[in-house]
C-alpha cells in the first residue's frame, strides 16, 4: 500500500461541551479516494476544516503531505485543493478569468499560467466556455470550474466538502467522471464528503462513518457491506446501521449557491 497523505491522531474538536469530532485517528493513502460519510452534525465539514487549515483542533494531531496542520499550515495550504460547499468562484466574471486570478494566488509562474489555464479548462470539458460569464454556467459547469480552480497548482490532496450537492443526475454522473480523472491522470488523493451513499459507493476506495464526531466504520464499501451479513445489502444499509439514522438529503448559479447554503448551515 502506499504511504500515507492525510493522518489523523486523535483528532479533536470542541464547540464548548459539544464535541464535534471526537478523537478521529484516520488515514488517507496515496492516490485514493475517501469518503466521509454520516448524519448532519456528524462532524465531517469540521474534519475537512480542520485538515485544510481553516479550523484549529482542540487535541490530538493531524499530517497532511506530510506538513502538520497546526504548525505548518502554510506548507499544507500549498499542497492541497479544497472545494467547499459555498460556490468558490465569480459569477461577475469568465471562467478563463476566474482560473487566472488563481493561476496568481498559487504562484504560478507567469510563463506557465497561460497553459496551465487552457489545459485545466480542456480537462474539465469547459474549453468552449471559457469566456462565458460564470453566472451564466449550470451547476454542473460551476462545480467543474471549480475543479479545475483546486488543480491548478497540481495539489496532492483534493478536500471536496459535497462535491454534487444541487445537481441534477446527470450532472451529478459527470462530476463523478471528473473525480475519477483527477485521481487516474494525476495521482492526487482525493477526501470527500457526501450523502449520497451511491455516489460513495461508486467512487471510494474506502469510507468512514462518523456519527457524534466519533468513527464508528472504516473499509471498503464492498466490505461494509459484507459485514452485516445479509445478501443484497447496500451502503444505505450500512449507514443506518452504523449511524443509526436515516439519510437526509438537502440548474443555475443562483440555485446552486441557495442549495449550498442551506447545506452549510445544516452541517
Amino acid at each position: 500500500m502506499s504511504e500515507a497523505v492525510v493522518e489523523t491522531r486523535a483528532l479533536t474538536r470542541a464547540f464548548g461541551p459539544l464535541l464535534a469530532v471526537d478523537h478521529l485517528s484516520v488515514q488517507v493513502f496515496g492516490g485514493e479516494v475517501f469518503g466521509l460519510l454520516g448524519p448532519n452534525g456528524a462532524g465531517k465539514t469540521t474534519t475537512i476544516k480542520m485538515l485544510t487549515t481553516l479550523l484549529p483542533p482542540t487535541s490530538g494531531a493531524a499530517e497532511v503531505a506530510g506538513f502538520d496542520i497546526v504548525r505548518q499550515p502554510t506548507e499544507v495550504r500549498r499542497a492541497i485543493g479544497y472545494i467547499p460547499q459555498l460556490i468558490s468562484v465569480d459569477a461577475q466574471v469568465t471562467g478563463y478569468e476566474n482560473l487566472w486570478v488563481f493561476s496568481r494566488l498559487y504562484r504560478i509562474p507567469r510563463d506557465e499560467r497561460e497553459k496551465r489555464i487552457r489545459d485545466a479548462l480542456e480537462f474539465m470539458g469547459l474549453s468552449a466556455y471559457a469566456d462565458v460569464l460564470v453566472r451564466n454556467y449550470s451547476g454542473g459547469m460551476i462545480r467543474r470550474l471549480e475543479i479545475a480552480q483546486a488543480l491548478m497548482h497540481r495539489p496532492r490532496v483534493l478536500f471536496m466538502d459535497e462535491p454534487t450537492v444541487g445537481l441534477d443526475p446527470l450532472a451529478r454522473d459527470t462530476v463523478w467522471e471528473q473525480i475519477d480523472r483527477v485521481r487516474t491522470t494525476y495521482g492526487t488523493s482525493v477526501v470527500l464528503t457526501t450523502h449520497y451513499m451511491e455516489e460513495a459507493d461508486q467512487l471510494c476506495d474506502r469510507v468512514g462513518i462518523l456519527h457524534r464526531g466519533k468513527l464508528q466504520a472504516l473499509d471498503r464499501p464492498a466490505a461494509l457491506k459484507a459485514s452485516l451479513g445479509r445478501p443484497g445489502a447496500t451502503l444505505e444499509d450500512v449507514f443506518v446501521h452504523y449511524a443509526g439514522e436515516e439519510i437526509e438529503l438537502g440548474g443555475s448559479y443562483r440555485e446552486t449557491g441557495r442549495t449550498r447554503r442551506a447545506a452549510v448551515r445544516l452541517e
